[in-house]
C-alpha cells in the first residue's frame, strides 16, 4: 500500500472495547490534518500490570513504531497480587528499534552496543537495527549492590526479538503481558529465570537484585535465531548497571487498597479437546497470509466467536521464520509447543511460534466488554503490513 500517512491507536493488551471510541483499529482513522477522540473505558477490575499503545494503520504500521510512535501504560495494583512490591524502586523500560541502514552513526552505534558478530541462525543478512532503552543508545540504570527493584520491561520494536538477560543475576517474574502470574496461579506467584525472550509486544514486569560491588554488569539481549528466512537478531548491549549513589531516589511502587481477582481455572477438558480453529501462518515472495489469505480491509471475518467461552486454538507457523501472533481485546493460555505440554505454563496475549512449529493456547472470551469486530496478527508489523492479519467477530 502507498504510503499516506495516516494513523491511529491501538491500546495493546486492554481488555476494552473494540469498538469506536476505544481499540478501534478498523474504523477509526486520522488522515494528516485530522484528529481522532478516543474514550477508553477501563474496568474497575481489569488486571493490573504493564500495557502499551501503538498506532496501527494497515500498511504503515511497521514505519510508524519503527519511528517511535507508541508508550507505556500502566494499570496500577500489582502489589495486591503480590505483596512484597510495595514500597520497591520501579523502573519502566521501553525498547525500540533504531534503523540504523542509512545512519551516517551506524557504525559507531553498532560499536557502542557492542553489536555480536556472531551469528545464531541462518540469516546472512547485516544487521540493520539496534535497540534503544527509553530512547537512549546504551544508558545506565542505577541499582544499589543487594537493592531489589520493580522493572516493567516493553518490548516496542516493530520487528526484532529481545532474548533479555541480566548478567550474573535472575528476574523473579510477577507478571508476562499485563497478566500477573498470581492471578491465576495463586500458590506459584512467580517464576524465577537467567532470561527472558520477549516478542516483539511482549512485556516482562519482574524484580531484580543489584550486583555485588565492584561487579560489572549489563543489560543485554541475546542473540534470536529467527529461522533460515528471518531477519538478523544478533546480541548487544541495552545498558550498563552501575551503582546507585545512597542519595539518589526513584519512584516507588505505591500500595493499593485493592483485592486480587483470583482466576483458578480447570481449563483441561478444552486442553483436551480438538482445536476449535487452526490459525495457520504461511509467506511467499508476494506477501504474508494467514490460512491462505491476506488482509482486507473490506473483508468478512474469517471466524466468529461467541462471548462466554474458552476456546482452543492451535497457531501453526508453516514459514521458514518465527513469528509472534497478537489478539487484540483478549489474553490467552500458552499451554504446548509443538504438541509437548509446556513446563509452566503463562497466560500471554502474544506468543512466539516456532518456525515449522505450534503452539496451543486457550483463549479467554469470557468477557463481554470485548464483543464487536477486532483482529489477531503476526506482530512481526511488516508482515502484518502485507497481509497477516484477519478479522474476528466477538458475538
Amino acid at each position: 500500500m502507498p504510503c499516506m500517512d495516516m494513523t491511529n491507536l491501538h491500546f495493546h493488551g486492554l481488555t476494552v472495547s473494540p469498538d469506536a471510541p476505544q481499540d478501534d483499529v478498523l474504523g477509526m482513522m486520522a488522515a494528516p490534518g485530522q484528529t481522532l477522540h478516543y474514550t477508553v473505558q477501563i474496568p474497575n477490575d481489569h488486571p493490573p500490570g504493564l500495557y502499551w499503545y501503538h498506532t496501527h494503520p494497515h500498511g504503515e504500521s511497521h514505519r510508524q513504531a519503527l519511528d517511535g510512535m507508541s508508550g507505556a501504560i500502566v494499570i496500577e495494583g500489582i502489589e495486591s497480587y503480590y505483596r512484597s512490591l510495595a514500597g520497591l524502586p520501579e523502573r519502566v523500560m521501553v525498547v525500540r528499534g533504531r534503523s540504523i541502514k542509512h545512519d551516517p552513526q551506524s557504525a559507531d552505534l553498532k560499536h557502542r552496543v557492542d553489536l555480536s558478530s556472531n551469528v545464531c541462525g541462518a540469516e546472512s543478512e547485516e544487521p540493520d537495527e539496534v535497540f534503544t532503552l527509553n530512547g537512549f543508545v546504551r544508558p545506565q540504570i542505577e541499582i544499589a549492590p543487594g537493592e531489589r527493584q520493580f522493572w516493567r520491561v516493553v518490548n516496542a520494536s516493530a520487528d526484532r526479538y529481545l532474548d533479555l538477560q541480566l548478567e550474573g543475576q535472575t528476574f523473579e517474574i510477577v507478571a508476562m503481558d499485563g497478566s500477573p502470574i498470581a492471578q491465576h496461579f495463586p500458590h506459584h506467584r512467580t517464576r524465577s529465570a537467567d532470561h527472558v525472550l520477549l516478542p516483539p509486544a511482549g512485556r516482562l514486569e519482574a524484580i531484580v537484585t543489584g550486583p555485588a560491588a565492584g561487579a560489572p554488569r549489563r543489560l543485554i539481549s541475546r542473540c534470536v535465531d529467527t529461522g533460515p528466512d528471518g531477519d538478523p537478531n544478533p546480541a548487544m548491549v541495552l545498558a550498563d548497571i552501575i551503582p546507585r549513589p545512597a542519595a539518589a531516589s526513584t519512584p516507588k511502587v505505591l500500595a493499593s487498597s485493592r483485592k486480587p481477582d483470583r482466576k483458578t481455572l480447570d481449563l483441561s477438558a478444552e486442553e483436551m479437546a480438538p482445536p476449535r480453529f487452526v490459525v495457520t501462518f504461511t509467506e511467499d515472495k508476494k506477501g504474508f497470509y494467514i490460512n491462505g489469505e491476506k488482509f482486507s480491509p473490506d473483508a468478512a471475518p474469517m471466524l466468529r466467536a461467541k462471548v462466554g467461552t474458552y476456546q482452543h486454538w492451535r497457531i501453526v507457523n508453516a514459514s521458514g521464520e518465527l513469528h509472534p501472533m497478537h489478539i487484540h481485546q483478549v489474553h490467552f493460555l500458552a499451554y504446548a509447543e509443538n504438541d509437548k505440554p509446556i513446563a509452566d505454563p503463562i497466560w500471554l496475549d502474544t506468543v512466539n511460534v516456532p518456525y515449522g512449529g505450534s503452539v496451543d493456547v486457550i483463549m479467554d472470551f469470557t468477557d463481554p466488554v470485548i464483543r464487536g469486530m477486532s483482529v489477531f496478527h503476526c506482530h512481526l508489523l511488516n508482515h502484518e503490513d502485507k497481509g497477516m492479519m484477519a478479522k474476528i467477530l466477538f458475538e
